[in-house]
């Protein structure tokens, strides 16, 4: 009798790993990958949102600041420019994350020659529709901050966004509080310009794929629905940290 009941749980087991397989397949590469990707680089940021853009070079594929490089400013005055389309034309879907060696501000700066002091940018030939600021908490991840930018820059002009990117910065060793530094990029963004967006953004994730639309819905929008660091699944159902809006 024991033993029979001994294979009955046994065989119960062996189905729940099966199922827990089944479930898991999907994202087994992309977590072998993340950890592997750990012991060899190190601490790196995290990827997420779903789509990926690349560097350097405008010819290649997957490369994020592929044709930004055409946008000039027309001799036009502001007021004559026409709107920006709903959807951007320079939207392409995912990009490649990498993180060059030896990256630093200097060279996010001169590869983003539009965004003028303060982290802002309007598309030079266009009127855009929507106006998003960007709030970064922030606290000895200066690592983290010069990927973030690098990639983040040429994400939102993909989109053709009036931006601003806001890094609010703790000072001291007191405990890091994310909500209140949230709450005063708030103000301080809003003393600046009637912002009709507010994207708050976690300084380690960077976006992938630029469909993944800095806006403002409705209701409350969670854009960090997928990162490899939870092998691009949720945690959790009710989980809404990383980027939201």
């Amino acid at each position: 009798m024991l033993q029979s009941k001994g294979r009955y749980l046994v065989m119960f087991l062996g189905v729940q790993l099966v199922v827990m397989a089944l479930l898991y397949r999907e994202g087994y590469q992309k977590r072998v990958a993340y950890f592997f990707r750990i012991f060899r680089k190190g601490d790196q940021p995290l990827v997420t949102g779903g789509v990926p853009m690349g560097p350097h070079n405008a010819t290649r594929s997957g490369d994020v600041y592929a044709n930004l490089s055409l946008l000039i400013k027309p001799s036009a005055k502001e007021e004559d420019l026409p709107f920006c389309p709903e959807k951007s034309p320079f939207i392409s879907g995912p990009f490649r994350v990498t993180f060059p060696p030896g990256l630093t501000l200097e060279e996010v700066q001169r590869k983003n020659p539009l965004v003028v002091k303060g982290g802002r940018y309007r598309p030079p030939n266009c009127v855009s529709q929507h106006r998003t600021a960007v709030i970064i908490p922030h606290r000895n991840r200066e690592h983290h901050l010069k990927y973030l930018l690098y990639y983040l820059h040429p994400f939102l002009q993909r989109q053709q966004l009036n931006y601003g990117i806001y890094i609010i910065h703790q000072a001291g060793n007191f405990t890091f509080n994310r909500a209140k530094l949230l709450n005063v990029g708030f103000k301080e963004a809003m003393k600046e310009e009637e912002w009709d967006c507010m994207f708050y953004h976690d300084v380690d994730l960077i976006p992938e794929d630029d469909r993944n639309i800095y806006t403002c819905d409705r209701y409350p929008k969670h854009a960090s629905i997928a990162m490899d660091k939870f092998g691009y699944k949720l945690p959790y159902k009710t989980y809404f940290g990383g980027v939201s809006a």
